[in-house]
C-alpha cells in the first residue's frame, strides 16, 4: 500500500518572486483554476505546488482555498515583501512570521477591535514546527548571503521573528505608519511588519487545520517613500531572497 504524498504549496505575493522558482521546477505542470495559474512538480525532491496568491485578503483566501480544496496540500508556505513597522527592522531584513493580526479587523462595540468575530481570538499562530524549519532556512540563506557570496545583498541584513499585522492597504505614509504601529502597539500587538494577505490565509489554514508558515522581505518602512522602493526592490533583491529561503527550506523538509 502507497502513501499518499505530502505537498507543499509555496505561495508567492508577486510574479517575479514566482518565476525564479517555476524556473527550477522539474517536470512542470500547469493547471488554471479559480483564474489562477497553478504550476506542480519537483522541488529538490519534494512535490510542491506554486501559485500567485494575488494581492489583498479575499484574493490571498481564495488561493488558499483552491490549494486545499483542488491540490489537497499538506501545508501551505508564502513569500512576498512587507514594510517595516518595529524597532530595527529594516530595509533588505526578514521577518518569518511568529503570528498574524488583521490590523483593518474592527467590529466593535459587538467584539473588541481586531478581534476575529466568531473566533474569538484576535492573532493566529503559525505553525510552530514549519515555521521552525523556515526560520533555519533563512538564517541559513542569510549567512551566505552576509559572507558575500551573492552581489545582491544587504550586509547587515538579519533575520527577525514576530508579528505581522495584514490588511487591505498598501501603508505607504510615514504618519499612517506611525499611527498603526502605536495602536496595534497599544492594544498589546507589537507588530513587526504590515502587508495585504498573510493573516487570512492563517485563517484559512486553521479553518482547515493545515500547517502555514510565512517569510517576508522588507522592501520598505512602510512610509512616504514605498511606493519609490517597492518595484526596484522586488526585482532586483526581494526575487532572490524568496528563491534562496525557499530552495534551503525544501532541502531542509523530511521527505516522505
Amino acid at each position: 500500500m502507497t502513501s499518499t504524498p505530502s505537498i507543499t504549496a509555496i505561495l508567492s505575493a508577486l510574479h517575479e518572486e514566482q518565476q525564479g522558482l517555476i524556473d527550477l521546477l522539474h517536470k512542470p505542470q500547469k493547471t488554471v483554476h479559480a483564474g489562477r495559474d497553478f504550476w506542480q512538480g519537483e522541488l529538490h525532491g519534494q512535490p510542491v505546488v506554486l501559485v500567485l496568491s494575488r494581492i489583498g485578503k479575499v484574493a490571498a483566501a481564495t488561493t488558499a482555498t483552491a490549494l486545499i480544496e483542488r491540490f489537497g496540500v499538506s501545508r501551505i508556505v508564502f513569500t512576498g515583501v512587507a514594510g517595516g513597522l518595529g524597532h530595527g527592522v529594516k530595509v533588505g531584513d526578514v521577518v518569518v512570521a511568529e503570528d498574524f493580526v488583521q490590523h483593518d479587523m474592527d467590529s466593535s462595540p459587538l467584539f473588541p477591535r481586531y478581534e476575529i468575530p466568531l473566533y474569538g481570538q484576535t492573532r493566529f499562530k503559525a505553525d510552530a514546527a514549519l515555521t521552525g524549519l523556515l526560520l533555519q532556512a533563512a538564517n541559513s540563506a542569510f549567512k551566505h548571503i552576509n559572507d558575500g557570496e551573492t552581489p545582491w545583498a544587504f550586509p547587515d541584513a538579519k533575520v527577525h521573528h514576530g508579528l505581522m499585522a495584514s490588511g487591505d492597504r498598501f501603508v505607504s505614509g510615514a504618519q499612517e505608519a506611525h499611527q498603526l504601529q502605536q495602536a496595534l502597539q497599544s492594544a498589546g500587538h507589537p507588530v513587526l511588519a504590515v502587508e495585504m494577505e498573510g493573516a487570512a490565509i492563517a485563517q484559512v489554514a486553521l479553518d482547515y487545520g493545515l500547517p502555514f508558515a510565512a517569510v517576508r522581505t522588507i522592501s520598505d518602512r512602510a512610509d512616504d517613500q514605498a511606493h519609490v522602493d517597492f518595484p526596484a526592490f522586488v526585482r532586483d533583491v526581494a526575487s532572490y531572497y524568496a528563491r534562496a529561503v525557499v530552495e534551503k527550506f525544501l532541502e531542509l523538509l523530511p521527505k516522505k
